[in-house]
């Protein structure tokens, strides 16, 4: 029989894991943990402070040892992908609505009716490649109907993110890695805004925004967009093939050692020295 109410003072329990407001240890029913909700992965699920730190240490040394993997937190809007509302389509554009309809463009895809989705040249190599290195984890400021809808576009079988997609509702402030779970130590950031990121510089690599539609902040009057030329980033600019270049020069350094002890006192941030641009991105 499940136990009565209990506070977060009078009961001997320290309440690590809270599922719906039951604590998995205890059984009791908890009315508050000082922690941190980790819905996105479990929906209902909270750790206290304790449970996030020594998750987060666990995680690391299972990946680092068991699988050689580091963690990648991967932004989406104008580092994977570029959204635009098809409203907002210059005339020259709007032909991409035809091809997209018609399947012709497998770098294209529609969200809600509104939106137009153009995938990054070469996300689906990349992606391939990483998930081999890297536990990746999917982080957007976009809703969450919206953040989820563009993983299933370059992730349609979970294989790279699984469910660790965070969005605004789990993220309303700024990007922290708090909601990560892993040491700081082994989690590499990709995002096109430094400014992103206050609180994890050092994590940080930074990588060119992708604009691929006239009506954002680049093009001006006289410049037409990639999507009005027909064009694309071009095979010599490679941008997300030059990240992962560097990820991978990034990952040999982290696990060169001479003895497998030495890897509890190696950190990326050490190696990427962030916030930092990589050559060629």
């Amino acid at each position: 029989m499940m136990n009565e109410s209990s506070s977060c003072s009078n009961s001997n329990c320290s309440h690590m894991f809270v599922d719906h407001g039951i604590c998995l240890a205890c059984k009791t029913k908890v009315s508050c943990v000082e922690g941190q909700p980790f819905g996105y992965l479990f929906p209902g699920l909270r750790l206290s402070n304790e449970a996030v730190s020594v998750t987060k240490h666990l995680t690391t040394l299972i990946s680092v040892y068991g699988h050689r993997k580091l963690h990648l937190v991967l932004d989406l809007d104008r580092t994977l992908i570029h959204s635009m509302k098809t409203t907002n389509l210059t005339k020259a554009e709007k032909y991409l609505i035809k091809e997209e309809k018609s399947g012709s463009r497998k770098d294209l895809r529609t969200y809600d009716g509104r939106l137009i989705i153009k995938l990054r040249p070469f996300v689906e190599e990349f992606l391939k490649e990483a998930n081999k290195l890297f536990t990746m984890f999917a982080y957007t400021k976009g809703r969450s109907s919206y953040g989820h809808a563009v993983v299933r576009m370059i992730d349609p079988n979970k294989i790279y993110f699984g469910d660790r997609v965070i969005t605004r509702e789990e993220s309303p402030g700024t990007k922290t890695l708090d909601l990560v779970l892993a040491d700081e130590r082994g989690i590499v950031i990709v995002d096109d805004k430094v400014g992103a990121w206050p609180h994890h510089q050092r994590n940080l690599l930074e990588v060119t925004k992708y604009f691929y539609f006239r009506n954002d902040h680049k093009y001006t009057k006289s410049r037409p967009s990639y999507a009005e030329r027909k064009s694309d980033e071009s095979r010599s600019k490679r941008v997300l093939m030059n990240l992962l270049k560097f990820l991978k020069q990034v990952h040999n350094e982290f696990f060169t050692c001479g003895l497998e002890d030495e890897l509890d006192f190696k950190d990326v941030r050490c190696l990427i020295k962030g916030p930092f641009k990589p050559p060629g991105c």
